[in-house]
């Protein structure tokens, strides 16, 4: 009888501990995985970003007035800060704007069933404030490799915080030749005759298969 007791108090610990484990692993931004793939993390994506900033605190009501557009996409759907690194679509055959229509480019045509619905949502997301020659990184967990990224910015008069993105409000100033597998992509980039808040949208053409990656960081031009 002893023994059946110091059993049954032992389980509500070992639970506990999974518990606690089962967090740590989403806490952990470069942790290896079979499943994972990227984003940009800076400037950071829309929710990138929302998770790097409250991934530890996504249940604080602060949020709401700190962050606000990061609230509604946590209210929204918190997989799609915790599946930060899987927002993309599979066979596109490079026909972008047809995947993707004017209105829902932040959530790569409401990729994944309309997990990433929310970052579509016009409002004043949180910037980085960037140079208007910046460098971009692109963490790629599972080394995809790309075989381009094409790089657009906002042109000069859209406001992210009033307007929904569509392809007319766009330039491309960069688009890469390949990259070979590996997990951190780098490329500089020139936006020049910008100031305010702008988004800066990534598309990541990976290359182990037909799968693209589309991408909004928001930043401010000084």
């Amino acid at each position: 009888m002893h023994a059946y007791r110091h059993a049954d108090q032992t389980r509500p610990l070992l639970r506990a501990f999974a518990l606690v484990t089962a967090a740590l692993l989403f806490l952990v931004p470069w942790a290896d995985s079979a499943a994972a793939h990227g984003s940009v993390v800076d400037p950071p994506s829309r929710n990138y970003g929302c998770w790097d900033r409250w991934g530890s605190d996504f249940q604080n009501p602060a949020m709401a007035d700190l962050d606000p557009m990061c609230w509604q996409a946590w209210q929204d759907n918190p997989n799609a800060m915790w599946n930060w690194n899987g927002l993309y679509r599979d066979n596109v055959g490079g026909n972008h704007r047809a995947a993707v229509p004017d209105g829902t480019l932040c959530s790569g045509g409401q990729a994944e069933g309309g997990r990433y619905n929310s970052l579509d949502t016009v409002g004043p997301w949180q910037t980085t404030d960037l140079d208007n020659s910046f460098r971009l990184h692109l963490h790629d967990q599972a080394s995809h490799g790309a075989d381009y990224l094409r790089i657009y910015v906002t042109e000069q008069g859209f406001d992210p915080a009033t307007e929904p993105l569509g392809w007319d409000d766009l330039e491309l100033v960069t688009e890469t030749g390949s990259f070979a597998p590996t997990q951190d992509i780098y490329v500089d980039v020139d936006a020049p005759g910008r100031t305010g808040h702008h988004v800066v949208y990534t598309i990541w053409q990976a290359s182990h298969m037909d799968q693209v990656y589309y991408l909004c960081s928001d930043v401010n031009f000084g």
